[in-house]
């Protein structure tokens, strides 16, 4: 997210009430507080739908006359403070962002208005924090945007410097962004290295930026050189347990000359409550725990336990969703896969945006099959099992989530 402008130019577009009666917008015939978001079959370059649902664990849902359809493809979602955001990726150019409520198990447009596209976005206080990231080592400058999940409107913007924060002539790039206490821990892996674009000459280090929120100021920078990255592009690595302690998830998926590069293990580290350190003490091997596998998504459950998609040594790449699923605790450090999946052959596909009550054992999944149809599966944490629920009709799944009204 980046182009150093003035909030009026960011705000060019207004708010849009929703309401409109027409077939675009029609009134879903499944209303409830869960939200899908589906991707139409058969098409390209086609735009999501959103559905609504009662119920994550039976029946069916469908995109034919229902659905609120979005502008524009490549979006986006996070959902903060009982409002749905849909953020469109704009490849480049501006995206709009569109915001949403629940009124009686149905989606209302709350707002719709233009920002930069950003490359990570994460909710932080009564914001949502986005952040343009730069990656051309000559202009360094990388911007951020806070979008008000109150008066829904972008409060504040400014930037960093995103190649001195190194200090090895490569630019950093945020995996993603996480509140923690009163301020912003932002993972990063560091670009324009051998090869440029995405490669880097240090592909065995793993950092955090530290940032005092109220005027994003860099305090500190955390490094630990036991893993590689952590998190993935576009993907957060980063939680925040009830203790307050910090667990992050590395992939071990760096490049370098556009080959995979790092000798470290997928593994998961920790930075105890109230420090600024990664803890030297604990450390937990990923390909260990699982015979072989590196993660490249996870799903914080509650009480330590963690829904994780994973993929082999030999599928693994620096973009491979992983379709091998199962739970992590990561104080006992004990991993199992979960059973009453379909077939991994069968399986097209899995969604990286799911849903937690974080009652410590339960999460949803979207898994699209290859034969066309989609269904959200059930995640039991305790008996390491899933179980086919809502089935989605004329699309594959992209997000899973909860709004309250």
């Amino acid at each position: 997210m980046q182009l150093k402008t003035t909030l009026a130019t960011l705000l060019a577009a207004t708010a849009l009430v929703s309401c409109g009666d027409d077939k675009k917008n029609a009134a879903p015939n499944n209303p409830g507080n869960y939200i899908l978001t589906v991707t139409p079959v058969a098409s390209v370059g086609v735009a999501d739908y959103l559905l609504t649902a009662s119920s994550l664990e039976e029946g069916t849902t469908s995109i034919k006359g229902n659905g609120v359809e979005q502008d524009g493809t490549f979006r986006y979602y996070v959902t903060h403070k009982n409002k749905f955001f849909s953020m469109l990726y704009g490849q480049g150019n501006p995206g709009a962002v569109t915001i949403y409520n629940l009124k009686d198990g149905k989606l209302a447009k709350l707002q719709n208005f233009q920002s930069e596209t950003v490359q990570a976005f994460a909710p932080v206080k009564d914001d949502i924090l986005m952040f343009k990231i730069s990656r051309n080592l000559t202009a360094p400058t990388s911007s951020w945007f806070k979008v008000s999940a109150d008066n829904m409107l972008i409060t504040a913007n400014g930037s960093v410097n995103t190649l001195t924060m190194t200090k090895n002539n490569e630019l950093a790039h945020f995996s993603w962004l996480k509140q923690v206490g009163d301020k912003v821990y932002a993972p990063y892996f560091t670009i324009g290295g051998p090869g440029g674009g995405f490669n880097t000459a240090y592909p065995d280090s793993a950092w955090v930026g530290v940032y005092n929120y109220a005027d994003m100021r860099l305090e500190k920078i955390i490094r630990d050189s036991r893993t590689s990255f952590i998190g993935r592009y576009f993907t957060d690595g980063l939680n925040v347990a009830e203790n307050g302690d910090v667990y992050g998830f590395s992939s071990a998926v760096a490049t370098t000359a556009g080959a995979l590069s790092s000798k470290k293990p997928s593994a998961i580290t920790r930075i105890k409550a109230g420090t600024t350190e990664f803890d030297q003490t604990y450390y937990l091997d990923f390909e260990a725990a699982s015979g072989g596998m590196n993660i490249t998504n996870w799903l914080y459950l509650g009480n330590n336990l963690y829904m994780v998609c994973a993929s082999t040594r030999a599928e693994k790449g620096a973009y491979v969703d992983g379709l091998n699923v199962g739970i992590l605790n990561v104080v006992d450090k004990t991993y199992t896969p979960v059973t009453g999946l379909p077939a991994k052959a069968d399986i097209a596909g899995v969604t990286d945006n799911n849903y937690t009550p974080k009652d410590g054992k339960t999460g949803y999944l979207g898994v699209n099959l290859k034969d066309g149809t989609s269904y959200v599966y059930k995640i039991d944490a305790s008996t390491k099992t899933a179980t086919k629920g809502l089935k989605v009709e004329g699309g594959t799944i992209t997000a899973v989530q909860y709004l309250a009204q």
